[in-house]
Parts: C-alpha cells; structure tokens; sequence
C-alpha cells in the first residue's frame, strides 16, 4: 500500500458544485495539528518508495516507432508550465503515483515528452541534459507523450486558496480551515481560482477597507459607508451607504443627465480613438515625407552630377570638332564649333505641362500654351520675365499661331480665341470645332485649324473669322500642320496630305510608318515628319520620294522645328524620351542630343536663330549656340 501525502481525511463526499462534481471534491478535514501537505513528491521524508528504472524493452513505444513519428504534430493535452512551478506551487490531494515522476528533477512531469532511447523526462529536462540517467544514451526530443500529460491533468489537487505555507521550512503547507475546502483536477485549476469564492479582493468603493473574501464582498458592499455616486467623476461630491445611495441618485442633478453624459462620454472616446489614429496616419507621413525627401536629394545630386558630365563631354566634343576640322572638310561635312548648343535659361511660371509655343518676332515675345489653361506672355529681349497671363480657355491650350497683330489659341474646350498682340487682351472667341483644337497655322490671310478628321479653312477678317471650307478624307487626328508659300501639310494616321494653299485640293498623300504623325517641318529641300513610334521619316520635296528614316529617339516625337542658314540646315526634334535631337540635314545625321528637361518635351518655336523648348515639367527653356550665349538671355534662371 502507497504511502499517504497530505493530511488525513475522514470522509471523501462531492461539494456544494455539483454542476463538475467530476472536477471538484469537497473534504471534512479532521486534520491534526501537525498535519501537512508536502509539495515535492520525492522528499526523504515523504515516505516513498525508490523509483524502480523501467527497462528500454519495458517501453510501450519501441525506439524505431518513435523515429517514424518524430515528424508527426503532436501537441500535449495538458502541459504543466515552468512559470506556474515557481510561482504557484502544486499541492496534490493525494500522492501521485512514481510512475508520473521525472528521473531527473525527482517531480511530477511538467510538459511530458518521449526521448529516443525510449523513456519519458520532463521537457525542460530533456533539453538541459546531456544523457539519459538510466543508459546513458544522448538525449533527444522525439515526441510528446500524450498519455502521460493526460494522466497528470487528472491529478487532483488543493485550491491555492485552501492551504499556507507551514513554518519550519520550504515545501512543506498546512490545511487552511478557514480556506477553500476543494480540490480540484490540475487541469481544470486555473478555472476555479478564477471564480473561487474564498479568493481575496478588495472594496471597490475605498481601497483602505479590510481585506475581503469575494462570498463576502456582496454583503460588504450593502454595509460599506464608502460608496460613490456613479457620477462622481462629473463633479458629485456624495459618499455613503447604500440607504442613502438610493435617496440620493433621486436627488442627483447628474442622474438625470445620465444619458447624454454617457453619449459625451462615447463621443470623446470615438474621438480619442479616431484622434489615435490620425497620429498613426501622420507619423506614417512623415516618415515616408522623410523618405521621399531624401531620395528626392540624392536625385538631384545624381541628375546635377551627370548634367556636369554632359556638358564636360560638350565641351570636350566641341574642342575634338576644331581639332578634326580638316579631317571633316576632306569628308564633304562641316563641322562648327560654335554650333554646339547649350541650355541658354529656363521660363518658369507654369503649373501644368507646356503643350504649344509662339514667337511674335516683332516684339520678341514668346507665347506658351499650358495645361493650367493660360498663355504666359515673356519678353525675350529686355527682361527675360512674364509680361502677362491671358486666361481666358476652359481647357488645355494647346495650340498658338501669329497672324499680323493676331494671336489665336487653340484648346481642347474646342474653341479659337483671338487676341490683340498689341494689347494682349481677348478681341473673339469662336466656336470651331466639336472635339479639341489641336494645331493651328495661318498662311494667305486665312486660319486653319486641325481636329479629328477635320480641318477648317477660315479667312480672316479683322477680329473675326469666317468659315470657308472644311477639309475631309483624313483618318485620324490632324495633330500636325505646316503651310508654305504654295503648300498645306497635314498630318494624320500614318498619313501626310499635301493641299494646294490657293484651290484647297489634296494634291498629293505620302504614306509613313510609325502611327500616327505628331509633328511636320518643311526645308528648302526635304520633308519631315515625327510619328508615334519614335520616328522621323524625309521624303525629297520635289520628287516626293522618302530618301531616309532617321532613328534615335526612344518615344513619340511631339515636335520639329528648322534653323535653316546659307551653309546648312538643322532639324530640332523634340521627344516623349525627354531628350531634343539636333539633325544635319546635309547627310542626315545627330550632331547633338540635349538632356535639360525633366519631362517629355513637347512644343518648339524659333525665332531670329534662336530655339526655344517647352515641355511637360512646365518649362520653357533655351537652347542656344556657344556664339550666342555671349549675350544678355544667359542671365535666365
């Protein structure tokens, strides 16, 4: 017969909670006073019997079962963890079988696990040492022992709050007769000490009242002389019983405010809680504004530093042309220094893209269209600043000519706006179409203007303008045109019609290739066109005959322009790739590629020899030759 742990019971009977009477016992202690209740199962003088090894062959799980399923995910039903073992020590009812004992710690097995040399130790255990006590095999953890764990949760033991620590030395506890009188399954322990009725608490009401247990704190609570008014956090200043509680929260001036105090009361923890939130918000912006922030710096150092490289490898081109000057001569080409072109300033004052530009040579003005739908008026002769803003479109302004004293823009509010170049005021608005306006140009003493599948011809007379004709037989969006002295081109999809200016008849189309055509310039002796698909395509004036297709740039080519000279001609092409393209028209080929903007560059003018690009980092700027930037336009910034 086993030993007996603990005290001496009389009688086993089920307690008052007969709703777990499988869980909780309830005892009629008759314990002597030197009646105790012995934490360790293996102290000396507990009485128990040596633990007797069993044999590996004893095992009900044989070494090579275990290895096959090591990879199984096995989880203990019941685990007895490491914290609970020093803070809250266990106190078993009855002595606990050897068997359920650890042959290391000399304990009740916390977390039970399976080694491979087949015996069972605690895991912490089997973790920290090194061989097994019995074989002296390595030890290693192969799997949970199941049964076991299950074994100890249904251990009983005492409530925490049914026994004290017993003087004389640590381990040993003695019955409390004024405790808890359960005992309870060590699995269901954490349960019942929650909700134990002898568990210690305190007065809500005042924390200076005594201890109490809670199956008193409810009577407590009917004779406690230090209750609150439940509005006592508004300003009520009441403190008494509950007799004079009851009377006095008919009298409370808060009691009847009770329902909107509550209202405030979850109003401003929605606002607290949405106030949080912002501060979450915002200090996730600030830390990606940061971010941004210093990429963004290490971007424009990067970008200066390669803008210095570009125009170290400029300068060193251009002292390379001079020195090979005679070598090209032998060639046919003509080389001049001084016709390497360089960012001369930039206009800055848009808040959109530049889509369309317009040079009045007789003042020296520049016109720009904008998708902030304005036409900025700078003076490129004395100030080299904004003279006026002409506002007057609903919609993006993209395209401008000049006829005489005339201005006329046109935008994708589909209409044609006049104005007086001497005054820089609105004389007309016309409307002209019923999609956008997309390109105009005036020859003759008439307007045309493109849209799609359309071109009007309209004659001018004084501020007005009158419709004449309207060219059909286009496939697409006329974005592009260009008027000689004898000639209309038009650009479409993959399309140029050429019209005679006096008889408005389509006197000859050249096929292209590349999408839809973007941009037209006419020479002297060539035709050229910038499509879609990133080329430039030439055809020979008079024979009609394409003679080249220049490539280079990597996106739509939005624009062309002519410097055209006695000893040569430059085309300047304008890109999506944000790059400006200077052509020799004398063997078709790149003499220079400029990289100062910092979107698509999209509109050319010139003017007296000077080039001028807008683009759609809403600039303007100047590319001018090392000749001309002698002068005064170098101050723009």
């Amino acid at each position: 017969m086993e030993a007996s742990f603990g005290p001496t019971f009389s009688a086993v009977v089920p307690g008052a909670k007969t709703e777990a009477s499988g869980t909780y016992k309830q005892h009629r202690r008759t314990p002597s006073s030197s009646s105790t209740l012995t934490y360790s199962p293996r102290d000396d003088e507990d009485g128990m019997l040596p633990i007797s090894t069993p044999r590996r062959s004893d095992s009900a799980i044989s070494v090579r079962s275990l290895l096959s399923e090591s990879n199984m995910s096995l989880r203990s039903t019941f685990s007895l963890h490491e914290d609970d073992d020093d803070t809250e020590p266990l106190v078993f009812a009855e002595q606990p079988s050897v068997k359920l004992c650890c042959q290391l710690c000399c304990s009740v097995f916390k977390d039970p696990v399976i080694t491979t040399c087949g015996h069972t130790f605690c895991r912490r255990c089997a973790l920290t040492s090194d061989k097994c006590p019995v074989d002296t095999a390595k030890l290693t953890v192969v799997v949970n022992n199941i049964a076991v764990a299950e074994q100890i949760g249904e251990l009983f033991i005492h409530c925490k709050y049914g026994w004290t620590p017993k003087m004389g030395g640590p381990g040993n506890f003695e019955v409390d007769p004024m405790g808890c009188p359960f005992t309870i399954k060590l699995t269901t322990r954490k349960e019942h000490e929650v909700s134990c009725d002898y568990r210690p608490v305190r007065c809500p009401n005042n924390p200076s009242c005594p201890p109490l247990l809670t199956m008193n704190l409810e009577g407590h609570l009917k004779e406690c002389e230090h209750i609150k008014c439940p509005h006592s956090k508004y300003g009520c200043a009441f403190i008494g019983n509950q007799d004079t509680y009851s009377t006095h929260l008919d009298l409370c001036k808060f009691e009847g405010l009770k329902e909107f105090l509550q209202q405030t009361d979850d109003r401003f923890h929605e606002m607290q809680v949405t106030l949080s939130q912002k501060d979450q918000d915002i200090a996730f912006l600030r830390s990606m504004l940061g971010k941004l922030s210093e990429k963004l710096d290490q971007l424009e150092k990067n970008l200066e530093l390669k803008f210095d490289v570009l125009d170290e490898n400029q300068s060193k081109l251009s002292e390379d042309l001079m020195e090979f000057r005679r070598d090209a001569s032998m060639l046919n080409v003509t080389y001049d220094p001084q016709q390497i072109f360089k960012c001369k300033g930039t206009f800055v004052g848009h808040q959109g893209p530049v889509w369309c530009l317009c040079v009045y040579s007789t003042g020296d003005l520049l016109f720009s269209g904008s998708s902030d739908k304005t036409i900025k008026v700078w003076d490129t002769c004395t100030t080299y600043k904004c003279q006026k803003t002409l506002e007057g479109h609903d919609g993006i302004v993209l395209a401008l000519c000049i006829q005489g004293n005339r201005l006329y823009s046109g935008s994708a509010d589909c209409t044609i706006i006049v104005w007086d170049v001497q005054t820089l005021q609105k004389v007309n608005t016309i409307r002209a179409h019923d999609n956008p306006v997309c390109t105009l140009v005036s020859s003759h003493s008439m307007l045309f203007s493109g849209s799609l599948k359309a071109i009007k011809v309209w004659d001018i007379v004084g501020t007005e303008l009158k419709l004449k004709k309207e060219l059909t037989g286009l496939n697409h969006w006329v974005r592009a045109l260009v008027a000689s002295q004898n000639h209309l081109y038009s650009g479409s999809y993959q399309t140029i019609k050429i019209w005679d200016i006096r008889s408005l008849d389509c006197v000859h189309v050249l096929q292209t290739s590349g999408g839809s055509v973007y941009s037209i310039a006419v020479t002297n002796h060539h035709i050229v066109c910038g499509t879609y698909e990133n080329l430039i395509h030439v055809w020979d004036i008079e024979s009609k005959e394409q003679v080249r297709t220049l490539t280079g740039h990597v996106g739509t080519v939005y624009a062309l322009a002519v410097i055209s000279t006695p000893d040569q001609t430059k085309v300047f092409s304008a890109s999506y790739d944000r790059s400006l393209r200077v052509w020799s028209m004398d063997n078709m080929i790149c003499t220079q590629t400029l990289l100062r903007h910092q979107g698509s560059v999209t509109a050319l003018a010139v003017s007296r020899g000077r080039l001028f690009s807008g683009a759609v980092d809403s600039t303007v700027k100047v590319p001018s030759t090392v000749y001309q930037l002698t002068n005064p336009l170098q101050s723009i910034s």
